[in-house]
């Protein structure tokens, strides 16, 4: 078997025209059968097997990762639809990777990573370590590893191209790329997006410690004829009641988010975690006898490791949506469909 379909990657697709590869996900344009035309309206978002971990690619996928993020992602755009639009149009797609890809809605991305923190951990707790702040949100003092945020905060990132590092921003900062408005709707739309997902994993027994999502804006409404227009914007300018932000990519997934288990929360120590915190821990320990600040690639997983992060994966998924996880839903479920189509 090829390394590509290893991860989950299909390779060449009939009818459709390769876009972009990324450190999971691998996006397509669907070709018109009939006129050869490209379709730049939608694409088709495949997200595979593959895993990262401080900003670099682990060369040793996950098995059905990426049908865990795409089918944990559906179920929570469903969850999350009176607060927020989402990009899916339906879960019509070539058989090669059904349930792991969703066609889309092609839109033009907001240049910031928006991220939601409930609990201190992570690069957060060493900002707050260093300066008594993250992202220049003052916290009091005292605070440990895990502690509960008195409210959720927004701890915004620039969304860096593929092997650099994405760098904090303070949400002023955050006004300057977007303009005042359409910062605070997304800085709004984040912490409602955390806070209802902690109001329904809670049920579930799951903490939602902090979460990073993405949006987009259909480029018609921005006077662009193509979400792949060369045209660049000035997001100052843009009205957000003018527009529709659109919730893209994924959400609230084991990728995307710090997944814990509230009968073991304890602040004062790493928490057990339902993520990718697995293979985090084992890459800053001596036993991978790999060095961070080397910039050198990490290296592969042992055995145990992936077989520990596909069960937290799979456990994340399965708790949450009460549903036993298949590869594939549809094929046990010919009904299935994916969440309410948006327009």
């Amino acid at each position: 078997m090829s390394h590509d379909a290893e991860a989950g990657l299909p390779g060449e697709l009939p009818g459709y025209l390769p876009l972009y590869s990324g450190k999971v996900r691998e996006l397509f344009a669907p070709i018109d059968p009939e006129t050869g035309l490209v379709d730049r309206s939608r694409l088709l978002l495949v997200a595979s097997d593959r895993i990262s971990a401080f900003d670099h690619v682990i060369d040793s996928p996950i098995p059905d990762k990426g049908a865990v993020l795409t089918q944990l992602s559906l179920w929570w755009f469903d969850q999350l639809a009176d607060l927020v639009p989402h990009h899916v149009i339906d879960t019509a797609v070539p058989a090669r990777v059904a349930g792991r890809a969703i066609n889309v809605r092609r839109l033009r991305m907001l240049p910031v990573e928006c991220i939601a923190r409930a609990y201190l951990t992570g690069s957060g707790l060493s900002d707050y370590r260093e300066t008594g702040s993250v992202c220049g949100v003052e916290l009091p003092a005292g605070l440990v590893d895990g502690s509960r945020l008195a409210e959720p905060i927004f701890t915004p990132t620039t969304k860096a191209p593929f092997g650099q590092h994405d760098e904090p921003m303070r949400f002023e900062d955050v006004e300057d790329e977007l303009g005042p408005a359409l910062a605070a709707r997304v800085r709004d739309l984040t912490i409602a997006i955390l806070a209802r997902g902690n109001e329904i994993a809670a049920d579930r027994g799951i903490l939602i410690a902090d979460t990073k999502v993405e949006y987009g804006v259909d480029p018609v409404s921005l006077g662009l004829p193509t979400a792949d227009a060369e045209e660049e914007i000035d997001w100052t300018t843009v009205d957000p009641d003018a527009i529709q932000v659109v919730l893209a990519d994924e959400v609230l997934t084991p990728d995307s988010s710090r997944f814990w288990r509230a009968s073991q929360w304890e602040p004062g120590h790493p928490q057990t975690s339902y993520d990718k915190q697995v293979l985090r821990d084992w890459l800053l320990s001596a036993d991978s006898g790999w060095d961070r600040s080397s910039n050198q690639a990490p290296p592969p997983l042992p055995d145990e490791v992936i077989e520990l992060t596909r069960a937290r994966y799979v456990e994340a998924y399965e708790t949450l949506t009460g549903r036993t996880f298949t590869p594939d839903p549809a094929a046990s479920d010919p009904t299935s469909s994916g969440p309410t189509v948006q327009s």
